[in-house]
């Protein structure tokens, strides 16, 4: 919130004027979410924008009427319902501002069963006032009703969450029964949701973060409300976090943040550092791997490391197979850090929605992988769709005879265009070179490979096949053959959320026998 009803959402600063501004439809969907969503009230800061938050809850209880617009969208009302929670337990408040709510529990009216106006009592160590827990109680009878089973994923996750605040916030039967729905749903999405190996399911390091920090806040809410939420279920999300820790920390570049790996962008999940810092104050203990070699099989994960380089390379499936929506054609797509400076990236996401931005930056040449024929690995559509999708195959990690890293595999999703081509790639990473192979077989009338270069880094042209690269103020010598390689400039690459930056990229073509190489030396 960067003044008085005025907002930086997404990098686009607006004013809210009149109350349609809440869901005018000249406005992305996503900023309107963002609105909704009322994340300012536990911001960093957020004490000194006290009185524009107390402003703007009033202009939102008078302007947005139950079940009206936008925010009253299930996964805007989910995070809406924990925000406002986390604000009453901040103790945020004024002196005529009531402690407990007025009305009756809620339910106990049958023509309340919809929305109505009732409120709930509150338990007494959250303080709201009592409009704001009227609403409350609306929303969260208003949500029970509307989970999005449809969605699935993070939503269904983000709906359990907000039910269970606002089950431990209001007492009463049906703030129990809200609790125990929401703990049913969560026990659930635990198991589907959370591989074996600490990722999520839907293999996007943003989204596992945001399900991270989630489950991190509900450990919180239980010191704030000792004995209520299930202790079977509190077990069960803590045995998760550790490996679920462990997991961020690794599909994070020497500079802290996150990779581009399916949807991914900076700045919508907190910084990993700050998660790992909120978990140690709630005690939750977990050990960093500091091996050369990482590999979370089940995601689909590949983590190699040396002195100065850092590289993670996507090996698993788009993501569950009846929950694609988040899901870039990136297959064996990789990124790459020297001396603690990103060097290739993938493009990331700076919209949602459909339109041509956002496929743009789902399709394989916004990545750093093989397109063959002017196709996509994976046929993304639609905005949040999929149809035929890749699969990667024999997985290989391991160290050469050398004593460097590598990682093989091999991927089908080009196996429906004729003559069935199959991408392959052998990745080396040793302590002075990376070396990439990719080989195409099958028959195909053109194959591209891509490498996306991160807008801090210099180029120097150089010849068709060497140029060099200035990395953190070190020289970086790339070479390519056969001597397709050409500099070429793109805007695929997005190191903030919304924020394009023009950037070289290494466009590599395929000769007669189907294999390219590209190098780096340092």
């Amino acid at each position: 919130m960067t003044g008085r009803f005025c907002f930086r959402l997404l990098n686009v600063e607006r004013p809210l004027q009149g109350a349609t501004d809440w869901d005018n439809p000249s406005i992305e969907a996503l900023w309107r979410y963002h609105l909704h969503y009322f994340d300012d009230l536990n911001a960093e800061g957020a004490e000194q924008r006290v009185g524009w938050h107390r402003e703007l809850l009033q202009r939102w209880l008078e302007e947005n009427p139950p079940g009206e617009g936008i925010g009253w969208d299930p996964y805007p009302t989910s995070l809406r319902i924990g925000n406002w929670v986390k604000w009453g337990l901040r103790g945020l408040r004024s002196g005529n501002e009531r402690e407990t709510g007025e009305a009756t529990e809620l339910g106990s009216d049958p023509a309340n069963t919809e929305v109505g106006n009732g409120g709930a009592p509150a338990k007494s160590n959250a303080i709201i006032p009592g409009d704001m827990q009227d609403s409350l109680a609306v929303q969260a009878r208003w949500l029970r009703r509307r989970l999005e089973h449809h969605l699935l994923g993070n939503h269904l996750l983000a709906n359990a969450k907000a039910l269970i605040f606002a089950g431990c916030f209001f007492e009463g039967g049906e703030a129990d029964r809200w609790r125990r729905r929401g703990e049913q749903l969560l026990r659930r999405e635990l198991e589907e949701q959370i591989l074996p190996d600490g990722g999520h399911f839907e293999r996007s390091p943003m989204y596992h973060a945001i399900v991270l920090e989630d489950l991190l806040d509900l450990i919180n809410l239980a010191h704030a409300y000792p004995g209520i939420i299930d202790a079977e279920l509190l077990e069960g999300i803590k045995a998760r976090l550790p490996a679920m820790l462990e997991f961020l920390a690794g599909a994070c570049h020497p500079d802290g943040e996150i990779a581009f790996f399916n949807d991914a962008a900076m700045g919508m999940a907190p910084m990993p550092a700050k998660i790992f810092d909120y978990a140690r104050r709630l005690g939750i203990e977990w050990t960093e791997s500091s091996d050369p070699i990482r590999y979370w099989p089940d995601n689909g994960l590949v983590r190699l490391e040396t002195n100065d380089a850092v590289l993670l390379m996507d090996v698993g499936p788009i993501g569950p197979d009846y929950l694609p929506g988040h899901a870039h054609a990136d297959s064996l797509s990789l990124e790459l850090s020297l001396f603690g400076q990103r060097v290739l990236g993938n493009s990331g996401t700076s919209v949602y929605g459909k339109g041509p931005q956002r496929h743009a930056e789902r399709s394989t040449a916004a990545h750093n992988t093989v397109e063959i024929n002017g196709e996509n690995s994976s046929e993304v559509w639609g905005g949040f769709r999929v149809a035929r999708r890749a699969r990667v195959h024999d997985v290989e990690v391991g160290e050469t005879a050398g004593g460097e890293l590598f990682v093989e595999a091999w991927h089908d999703g080009y196996t429906r265009l004729p003559g069935q081509p199959v991408h392959h790639r052998r990745v080396v990473l040793g302590s002075h070179r990376l070396l990439i192979t990719d080989r195409v077989t099958g028959r195909y009338e053109r194959a591209v490979g891509y490498f996306h270069l991160h807008p801090a880094i210099e180029l120097d042209s150089g010849t068709d096949r060497h140029a060099t690269l200035w990395v953190a103020g070190q020289a970086v010598v790339q070479e390519a053959t056969p001597s397709g390689s050409t500099s070429v400039m793109s805007d695929h690459w997005h190191p903030e959320f919304c924020v394009s930056q023009r950037s070289s990229s290494f466009r590599l073509g395929f000769d007669a026998t189907g294999r390219a190489t590209f190098s780096l030396a340092w």
